[in-house]
């Protein structure tokens, strides 16, 4: 199983990123993700930066991580210009990106709306997902941000990864018979006996929140 880490990202600046990033790169983490929101949830006054360009930099930085965003909400921008963040990504790291896409939910309608962005029904969002995964998948890795049963559903059809968020050692042992699954969420109290789980459970990626200490994830190995 891969090990992830989302970085620091509702900041005013990236020095806080990429300090943990060089502690994934010195510790031996597979890779780095970073959250695509304009703000942090329920939050609007303080900072978000753009994942894309946060990742390109440390990309170039550290030429073992993996990088990608977790996941690029769908409707934030067309789905041309999409996949072209991801291509540019992949061009400064060839082999080393994860196209994490999602529909988004009600939780962030917020910011969509507060930029005039429109808030498409599920539908419609998962149509967008899919025509996203269809021109990737043969490119780099996808992974699909989980949620109601039909976009499960969906990840399954297109042959991708589902990506789940803080889901119990049960949801996710009965996701995992049915196709790959990828793990994200808070680091729990037990972090190796927990990451131990996963692994057993047979997750690919487990990928902890910000604030996980890297030293110990990265010990998890030994």
């Amino acid at each position: 199983m891969k090990l992830g880490v989302i970085l620091p990202t509702f900041r005013d600046d990236v020095d806080d990123a990429f300090e943990v990033a060089a502690q994934c790169d010195e510790f031996g983490i597979d890779g780095v993700f970073a959250y695509d929101h304009l703000w942090p949830m329920g939050s609007p006054t303080r900072p978000s930066l753009a994942p894309f360009p946060v990742l390109a930099a440390i990309a170039a930085r550290h030429p073992t991580l993996h990088v990608g965003p977790l996941v690029a909400r769908v409707g934030m921008v067309a789905t041309a210009h999409l996949v072209t963040q991801f291509r540019t990504l992949a061009a400064v790291a060839p082999g080393r990106v994860v196209a994490a896409i999602g529909t988004g939910d009600a939780k962030s309608r917020d910011e969509l709306e507060a930029y005039g962005l429109n808030y498409a029904n599920a539908d419609a969002r998962r149509e967008l997902v899919a025509q996203t995964a269809l021109v990737l998948r043969d490119e780099m890795p996808v992974w699909i941000g989980a949620g109601a049963t039909p976009t499960n559903d969906l990840a399954r059809e297109l042959g991708v990864a589902l990506n789940v968020w803080d889901t119990d050692l049960a949801t996710t042992t009965s996701l995992v018979a049915h196709g790959t699954v990828t793990w994200a969420g808070p680091a729990r109290a037990e972090l190796p006996a927990w990451v131990s789980q996963l692994d057993a459970a047979g997750v690919q990626w487990a990928v902890l929140a910000p604030g996980v200490d890297v030293a110990a994830l990265a010990n998890w190995r030994t």
